[in-house]
């Protein structure tokens, strides 16, 4: 004979048994980045061969806005594309525990709903971290240096994973949608246009003007000026409004789509077994 356990049976809060919950599935994410290393180092390995590639092949024959440095025009830039490219793998990871029935046993269980991607939003914002660390740390290692404070600099940091959680609840939502991980690639399809639809390599002054003005609008660049700012580094400038207050759009396009895809998400997941 089973029983099922309930927080009050613990004499635990609902609270405390969700965080509890929440927890054991970011261990259990945890525990598959030990099992299989290599997926994890090949996600942290690509944004740096990115951005090598970009700053040694191609950066020589780019010129910045004021003769400045391209590779400090580069590197706020492609935080915020790496950011932003993480999208998929959350993807492949929701559509298969789908597919594996895991998804399906776990609401079976006596937790929280809302652990399963609490847990894989928690785990994947720690390896977002680390990327960011690591990508710091070549920029810095290329020569490019933030000129602001440490302050400036930690509210760069913190946009930056603004629009990665962002990111995250997106690609969730579509996991949820998409259902197979055969139908990631579609989405991938999509993804490398709009994340090179933007400032992170080139300014938009430089492009064609219907051009330009799309890629000043697509909210990656808006974080990428937004950091590009606090690090004290060269931007596109440009006289725009969106180009005026990339800092005050690096918090409301985040907020906006977050706003949009997080209940569309958890609205998914709680259709699921209906």
């Amino acid at each position: 004979m089973t029983t099922t356990t309930t927080p009050a049976a613990m004499g635990g809060s609902t609270l405390g048994w969700a965080l509890a919950d929440s927890w054991t599935m970011t261990r259990r994410e945890l525990a598959h980045w030990a099992r299989e290393p290599v997926q994890v180092v090949v996600g942290l390995v690509f944004p740096v061969m990115m951005l090598l590639m970009f700053a040694y092949f191609i950066g020589g024959g780019m010129t910045v806005a004021g003769g400045g440095d391209y590779k400090e025009f580069l590197v706020p830039g492609m935080l915020a594309l790496t950011m932003a490219f993480g999208l998929e793998a959350t993807m492949i990871a929701i559509t298969q525990d789908l597919n594996k029935g895991v998804v399906d046993r776990f609401r079976s269980m006596p937790m929280t709903p809302s652990a399963v991607l609490v847990g894989r939003s928690v785990a994947d914002m720690l390896q977002s971290a680390v990327s960011l660390l690591i990508m710091v740390g070549v920029g810095l290692a290329m020569g490019w240096r933030w000129h602001g404070g440490l302050g400036e600099a930690l509210a760069a940091m913190g946009l930056l994973l603004l629009l990665r959680f962002t990111m995250l609840w997106i690609g969730i939502f579509l996991g949820l949608v998409a259902g197979r991980p055969e139908l990631v690639q579609a989405v991938q399809i999509l993804v490398w246009p709009v994340g090179f639809l933007s400032n992170t390599f080139s300014s938009p002054e430089a492009m064609p003007g219907w051009l330009g003005a799309i890629a000043e609008w697509n909210p990656m660049s808006a974080t990428a000026a937004a950091v590009r700012e606090l690090f004290a580094n060269p931007g596109w400038g440009g006289d725009s409004w969106i180009a005026q207050h990339s800092l005050q759009m690096a918090v409301v396009w985040p907020l906006v789509l977050l706003a949009v895809f997080f209940p569309l998400a958890v609205g998914r997941f709680r259709r699921l077994s209906r």
